[in-house]
């Protein structure tokens, strides 16, 4: 007998790529995989390399704590991708839901519970943000990243999982990572990663400080869509990317430090790369300060070294600084992530998807 699991999330790869974690289980599982995502997000573009996948696009709107113009439309947005969603669902019958967040996943998780469907949400974050608050009153199980987050969450319902990583990451080939970046074999390589829109401010500290980091390291910037310097291309040691896709597991592979943003979904595939990194958090003028607890949960761990925007010192001479301490100490965190007590992410979400199943037959 066939099994049907309806994906959603989107708005980011970090609200995509831990779904994609999931497809060769599900597969080996017989499960058929349909997604449901916005019209044109990057969660389309992401998904258009898997062609078993059965892709539908979703009216949505953003859910804002702050005033502006677009607050007066985005609602009927909703509403419209809540139809939609609804329509979808029917024709689809799916056994299970399972979101990993973001805007679009808010109409859809709400259409599968009027529908009776189970539905499973991650939380990526220490804190649930919106989206998911708005769905964790009729999600069935509810996963998690951080112990810190149990306690935020319904008892009956929270599950501490860790979150997905895609298997293929751990399988990079650091010789062809040197080959595709053009770098020497004797020289550290620092890894810069701003998430998947890239960091502006991230960037412009990096190429500040590029002069001085370039003596000790080669440097690999992934700095996000039109977000390259062109001014850069041709500095010896240093290769910019808008994004990269299948290379990136050469790139984790080769780099002996990295440079970050604290998304969960980023640091947690740090972690399991076992990878010594400085985190620059996304301040908290310019988000609900969900990044600047997730990256004090792992420098409480021992996992990384934090730099905060805010903090009255922050300039380029203080990250040449931070890594150069990162690189003298990083067998420190190395040692620290593989004590690290994250368990098995994908053998416990899956378990939540085929007990949700069962319990439908």
């Amino acid at each position: 007998m066939s099994k049907r699991i309806v994906l959603t999330g989107g708005g980011t790869a970090g609200h995509v790529t831990p779904n994609i974690a999931l497809f060769p289980h599900l597969q080996a599982e017989g499960f058929e995989i349909s997604y449901i995502g916005s019209y044109e997000g990057i969660e389309k573009r992401l998904l258009a390399d898997f062609p078993f996948v059965d892709y539908h696009g979703i009216s949505t709107g953003k859910l804002r704590r702050y005033f502006d113009p677009k607050n007066f439309s985005d609602p009927f947005r909703v509403l419209k991708g809540f139809a939609e969603a609804h329509k979808i669902l029917k024709e689809l019958s799916p056994d299970v839901i399972f979101s990993k967040g973001g805007y679009v996943s808010v109409p859809v998780i709400r259409a599968a519970a009027f529908l009776h469907i189970p539905c499973i949400i991650h939380e990526s974050d220490m804190t649930p943000g919106l989206a998911n608050k708005l769905c964790i009153p009729v999600a069935d199980k509810i996963c998690c990243n951080f112990p810190e987050t149990m306690a935020l969450l319904p008892e009956e319902k929270a599950v501490l999982t860790g979150s997905p990583i895609r298997e293929e990451l751990a399988r990079g080939d650091r010789k062809a990572g040197l080959k595709l970046c053009g770098f020497e074999d004797n020289k550290p390589v620092l890894m810069v990663i701003g998430g998947s829109l890239g960091a502006g401010s991230v960037n412009d500290l990096v190429r500040e400080a590029l002069p001085k980091l370039l003596t000790d390291f080669q440097v690999v910037h992934i700095c996000g869509a039109e977000k390259v310097d062109n001014l850069l291309l041709n500095t010896p040691g240093y290769k910019q990317f808008e994004y990269v896709k299948a290379e990136l597991k050469d790139i984790f592979a080769m780099a002996d430090v990295v440079i970050s943003r604290a998304g969960a979904n980023a640091i947690c595939e740090i972690l399991a790369l076992k990878k010594p990194n400085l985190l620059i958090p996304l301040p908290a003028s310019k988000s609900r300060g969900d990044q600047i607890l997730n990256a004090r949960s792992f420098e409480a761990q021992g996992y990384s070294i934090v730099l905060d925007e805010d903090q009255p010192d922050y300039s380029a001479d203080l990250l040449v600084d931070k890594v150069q301490e990162l690189y003298f100490m990083r067998q420190t965190y190395i040692d620290a992530m593989k004590e690290s007590q994250q368990g098995n992410s994908i053998g416990t979400i899956m378990k939540l998807i085929r007990d949700a199943v069962s319990k439908e037959s």
